[in-house]
């Protein structure tokens, strides 16, 4: 049987990654896929750039339409990210009736919906294992080992750049700022780390995972989204005190009105094992009716790790090459035709605690305003800490935990604490999550 010849575009980080994996495992991948894999062609920008990959044993294109157009290519695999050209590149190979793998999750979660349209059509598979969580393997893992549950809900840390800053603000005492350039000269952040510290890269991978959990479409734009970038070392340290840690999550969760589906930071019980989750690395709980709660920790990113999700979804496509296209794993986890339009709830309706922080003038009555503002919101208090003011100053921090409530009432609630004239200014706010 000949061997399945695969189209490169993109020769980086990922991409030499998968070349090295390809070449040092080919034994036991061609074992496990029954069938050798060979690459045949990769584009790259730069023909002459130094590379830690062998690329001797194929060719060298800058022209990556040259690659999906190449007849003799079976797979493609896009791994030069961004939307464009990658959605016309990826559109064109699998009009051309070539099955397409990709690790880009902005692709997905934006256009997904129209490109797994397009392969059903064409009877190919799209794969994208690498898009989410890099090594971990959550996509087959909820798509096909969790099958049998409802799943409840999906919860955790799935950007390692954000991970990694909390880490260092909650080990060393460092203040955002700091943390966030010792990441990008590690190079675990971007020159521009917008997308990572302000949520987009983790709402990307929370609309992908609860697609695939909830049987909805991919809904990209109904992701509520928030950064840690007003996160301070002494939020870090008040919620250490009461018992907790900060970690930026994502959440997807079913509701008898509807699925939440958000990403921010979040209290999360020090006494979880998530919560203990350091440095880069990713790990997600997901909640089975059937299996209860199941935790999948491992690297987010990386050439290797990113690579190994690569070359498991080439093993997975060329195992299903000849298998009939109505009978393969949706893309989606439920059949195509089965997706179902479930409400996406707004914001004002999430329900969850909340960790407040407060700049009160230290004078009486000022905590009893407070708590009449939440009790006539029927918002209970869990705990309250009230710190001592610093010499000289004639402002106190006061940090309250609540019981959970609507973000309705919680927004109604602040705007008149805010009213006060004993508070010196906006309330933090962070959401609890208790993952019980």
């Amino acid at each position: 049987m000949r061997p399945v010849k695969v189209g490169l575009l993109g020769l980086g980080t990922v991409g030499c990654g998968t070349v090295n994996v390809l070449a040092r495992n080919a034994d036991e991948i061609t074992r496990r896929a029954g069938r050798e894999i060979q690459i045949a062609m990769a584009a790259t920008r730069d023909l002459n750039r130094p590379r830690n990959c062998a690329t001797a044993t194929f060719e060298l294109t800058q022209h990556p339409e040259t690659v999906v157009e190449q007849p003799d290519i079976d797979v493609i695999v896009e791994l030069i990210g961004g939307e464009r050209p990658a959605k016309e590149l990826l559109l064109r190979a699998i009009a051309s009736h070539k099955h397409v793998i990709t690790a880009n999750k902005a692709l997905i979660a934006e256009h997904g919906n129209e490109i797994f349209e397009a392969a059903r059509r064409h009877g190919v598979m799209v794969a994208f294992e690498a898009a989410v969580c890099g090594g971990i393997s959550i996509i087959k893992a909820i798509r096909e080992g969790l099958t049998g549950n409802r799943i409840e809900y999906i919860a955790g840390i799935i950007n390692g750049t954000t991970n990694y800053i909390l880490t260092g603000m909650q080990d060393r005492g460092q203040e955002f700022a700091a943390v966030l350039n010792e990441a990008q000269k590690l190079g675990y952040a971007e020159a521009d780390p917008t997308f990572d510290v302000g949520g987009v890269d983790a709402a990307h991978k929370l609309t992908i995972l609860a697609a695939i959990a909830f049987g909805i479409p991919l809904q990209y734009d109904k992701v509520y989204t928030e950064g840690i970038s007003d996160l301070t070392r002494e939020d870090i340290r008040h919620a250490s005190e009461l018992g907790y840690r900060i970690k930026h999550f994502g959440i997807a969760k079913r509701t008898p009105r509807g699925i939440e589906m958000r990403v921010h930071p979040t209290l999360i019980p020090c006494r979880r094992l998530i919560a203990n989750v350091d440095g880069v690395m990713n790990a997600i709980l997901v909640y089975g009716d059937a299996v209860g709660p199941t935790l999948y920790y491992g690297a987010g990113a990386g050439a290797d790790p990113t690579a190994s999700a690569v070359v498991a979804d080439l093993v997975d496509v060329v195992r299903a090459l000849t298998t009939d296209p109505e009978n393969r794993v949706p893309h989606l986890a439920f059949q195509s035709g089965a997706l179902t339009d479930v409400d996406i709830l707004a914001p004002d309706d999430f329900e969850t605690a909340y960790f407040l922080s407060l700049t009160a003038i230290d004078r009486p009555g000022v905590l009893a305003d407070v708590t009449r503002i939440l009790g006539d919101l029927d918002i209970s208090i869990e705990a309250i800490l009230q710190k001592e003011p610093q010499a000289g100053e004639s402002v106190v921090p006061v940090i309250i935990l609540t019981q959970k409530t609507t973000e309705k009432f919680m927004n109604d609630a602040l705007a008149k604490i805010e009213s006060l004239d004993s508070i010196t200014r906006p309330v933090k706010r962070v959401r609890v999550e208790d993952l019980g």
